[in-house]
């Protein structure tokens, strides 16, 4: 089950990283094309600030992809800096989340919960400790690496 769901994982953030970046790039059109000023602004900041947003934005998700991808292909779960950016997506996800309700409507808030979900999914299966597989036992008395294992000395009272 871990291997699909980094699968998945892998195509929403791809995809949500076109669309993101394709959303703001058309944002910043619009602005520009209007030439309006809001509270004072510069129209033209306010178009290459949105197309720049896109473009980070757009670049944060696909390498939350790429991580997911890489979790996918190796079946490892993943580790250092990987682990943070996908933690920090399912946290943004979370909060756009939170934000899309009110302002876009629901079916936007159940697409970012189930993103988080997924992440979420990705990362509490590749955590879960690996059983031994069906027939196998780990040698009693054995340590991992061969070594006889000894129990702890009891503790003494002075």
């Amino acid at each position: 089950m871990r291997r699909p769901v980094a699968w998945i994982v892998a195509v929403v953030l791809f995809a949500e990283a076109v669309g993101v970046a394709a959303l703001n790039w058309f944002l910043g059109i619009v602005v520009d094309r209007q030439d309006m000023s809001l509270a004072g602004l510069d129209p033209d900041m306010m178009s290459v600030s949105s197309k720049i947003g896109g473009v980070v934005f757009g670049l944060y998700f696909a390498l939350c992809g790429l991580v997911a991808l890489l979790v996918a292909l190796r079946d490892r779960a993943p580790a250092g800096l990987g682990r943070v950016l996908l933690i920090s997506a399912a946290v943004v996800h979370g909060v756009l989340g939170a934000f899309t309700w009110g302002l876009v409507g629901w079916h936007a808030f159940l697409f970012m919960i189930l993103t988080l979900a997924l992440i979420v999914l990705l990362l509490m299966t590749y955590d879960a400790r690996e059983e031994p597989a069906a027939g196998q036992r780990p040698e009693e008395g054995k340590g991992g690496d061969g070594s006889p294992v000894s129990p702890p000395p009891a503790p003494t009272t002075p």
